[in-house]
């Protein structure tokens, strides 16, 4: 049986190879993909649909002089083994290996990162002015973007302008119809309608001046190839409309689309996924949070949830389930999602707008403009705040704490346990004066009895957790917890008190006048950045009042971190529980 993957180094090789053998290479290249993932654990979906894309870009295109541009990342497991990662792909998302997504500095064949979504056509479109301005106008520039992707209204403002450009720019739509959950909203049931073959007086992407192909078959390679050998002598902006079944080849993968996103270890033969027993464990944060939305909401009929784009991974999707005219998915749109809840608060209804913490720098003015100024009480639920793992430095949740902390007018908790998260929801829905954010890790919390009745949280109120004599730690979060496990085993004399101040914004100032008071020495404790974040806000607080003594302060450093298991990054930057507490008792 031929193995013609093993002779394929670079897209160099691959356009060595007969268009007939195409189709063999894909059925190799699908079987790679999928025997890594299954052991390694991934994004499986994307990259499956695209094989036969991927392979055929190469093939035709003259890449990396030639710009190819996924959208978002995930996609391009197909991509990294075809140019020159065959032999390390074995350590995707691994720590210390490669990255999950493109990356600028990790290949010559990723000209853009991108591990958000629906910045593709903008890069591109960027890309493909500055050759023309160099005077090149024969080099291609090539966009692949999701169907879901593109609903985004970044990238609605690149189409505005790359219709009005003789730039030359290919835009591939990989209509699946899912990103991670199912696509939604107007431009779906559009696409959904022109792959049924209905007519239409205008054609979308021609009314704003591209020249459109499709809907064509995405994994039919001699189709592509045919396409693709038109379009490349087509000057100016050009979109091919490629329809693709996420999951290609695998067949759960197929027919559980969402479930086989980034399923974990399965088995390659069958597609079973390998999972230990969960029944007993405690829950995960998400689920915390979505169960006791909807606890509520049965409650109080003005409660009203939104996600741009992830009802499962947020876990909106039960409230979705029971009130569907109550919670939204509004697609990969995330100013639209805070402002749209900002007009729902106008209104009376209590809006919990859930949103993963990378994700809610995509908001930032509308936070700003549409909410803190008019002092409007959304919730902001943040997912997946701190480290999150193999997804890497477009992922982790670091910055929250501190670009939220020098907003006027909004309140910011990072609650430690799930206890504590249901209570701050509880509180949240009985009426505030302005937005609150809570934000909560990405896994499992430590509490399995933890649906209890809920009580009413103070706004701005820290508590001891920990008595002790002479230094005193503060935090807040569940990175608190783990940290006082330890010390509770290792603090034998009662030396160390431990504070969890809950509120990064309004600051417990009467308990935090306390802790100087008694104490000398102080370290404060985030999985955030320290610049700006919580120990800043510490720090500030003790220079206005003229504390005297030492304060160290420990969280994410002033770099992007890269991927890993999050007890490896925590490790490698000496985070983790047992390096915090050396470093504490050292001060004593």
């Amino acid at each position: 049986m031929p193995n013609l993957l093993s002779h394929i180094e670079s897209p160099n090789d691959l356009r060595l190879l007969k268009k007939e053998q195409l189709k063999t290479l894909a059925d190799e290249l699908r079987e790679r993909i999928i025997h890594e993932v299954a052991a390694k654990e991934g994004h499986l979906g994307a990259s499956l649909g695209v094989v036969e894309l991927t392979i055929v870009l190469h093939y035709l295109f003259n890449t990396p002089e030639d710009l190819l541009i996924w959208d978002v990342g995930h996609q391009a497991y197909g991509h990294k083994i075809l140019t020159g990662r065959k032999e390390i792909f074995h350590s995707n998302r691994q720590f210390g290996g490669i990255s999950g997504f493109p990356k600028r500095d990790e290949s010559e064949y990723d000209p853009f990162g991108a591990g958000h979504s629906s910045t593709s056509i903008s890069a591109a479109l960027g890309m493909a002015i500055a050759s023309k301005l160099k005077g090149d106008d024969n080099r291609h520039h090539i966009a692949v973007i999701g169907d879901a992707s593109i609903a985004s209204g970044m990238a609605f403002e690149a189409l505005n302008h790359a219709g009005v450009t003789n730039a030359n720019l290919l835009i591939i739509l990989n209509d699946n119809a899912i990103g991670i959950d199912p696509s939604v909203g107007a431009l779906k049931q559009y696409l959904t309608q022109v792959k049924a073959g209905s007519e239409y007086d205008t054609n979308v992407f021609e009314a704003l001046n591209f020249k459109y192909s499709g809907p064509i078959d995405g994994h039919d390679i001699d189709e592509l190839i045919y396409q693709l050998e038109l379009l490349k002598s087509v000057k100016g902006p050009k979109i091919l409309h490629a329809v693709t079944k996420k999951g290609k080849g695998l067949k759960p993968a197929e027919q559980d689309q969402v479930r086989y996103h980034a399923p974990g270890k399965f088995d390659p033969k069958t597609g079973k996924l390998i999972s230990g027993e969960t029944l007993s464990l405690p829950p995960k944060f998400q689920d915390v949070f979505g169960l006791t939305l909807l606890e509520l909401a049965r409650q109080n009929d003005k409660i009203v949830g939104i996600t741009p784009a992830m009802p499962t991974g947020s876990s909106l999707k039960f409230m979705m389930e029971e009130f569907p005219e109550r919670a939204f998915d509004v697609g990969i749109a995330e100013q639209h999602a805070v402002t749209l809840a900002a007009g729902m608060a106008t209104q009376g209804l209590i809006p919990f707008c859930n949103i993963y913490s990378t994700f809610l720098q995509r908001a930032y003015d509308q936070i700003i403009h549409d909410v803190a100024i008019q002092k409007i009480p959304v919730v902001f639920c943040l997912d997946r705040a701190g480290l999150v793992g193999q997804d890497g430095a477009t992922h982790h949740g670091a910055f929250d704490l501190a670009f939220l902390r020098c907003i006027p007018n909004i309140s910011i908790a990072a609650p430690r346990d799930e206890i504590t998260l249901r209570n701050l929801m509880y509180t949240a829905q009985l009426g505030l004066g302005g937005p609150l954010a809570i934000r909560y890790p990405r896994g499992r919390g430590k509490n399995t009895s933890w649906q209890r009745t809920m009580k009413p949280v103070e706004i701005g109120k820290g508590q001891c957790l920990k008595n002790g004599s002479e230094l005193a730690v503060i935090g807040l979060g569940p990175i608190l917890v783990e940290l006082l496990e330890i010390l509770n085993k290792r603090d034998i004399k009662g030396k160390v008190a431990v504070y969890d101040l809950l509120f990064l914004k309004p600051l417990d100032e009467n308990l935090l006048s306390d802790i100087f008071s008694n104490f000398q020495t102080i370290v404060t404790i985030e999985d955030g950045v320290i610049k700006g974040g919580f120990g800043g806000a510490v720090c500030e607080f003790a220079a206005a009042n003229e504390f005297s003594g030492i304060i160290r302060t420990f969280g994410l450093p002033d770099t992007f971190i890269d991927h890993g298991s999050i007890s490896e990054l925590r490790d490698s930057l000496g985070l983790d529980p047992n390096s915090i507490t050396d470093k504490v008792l050292d001060l004593l």
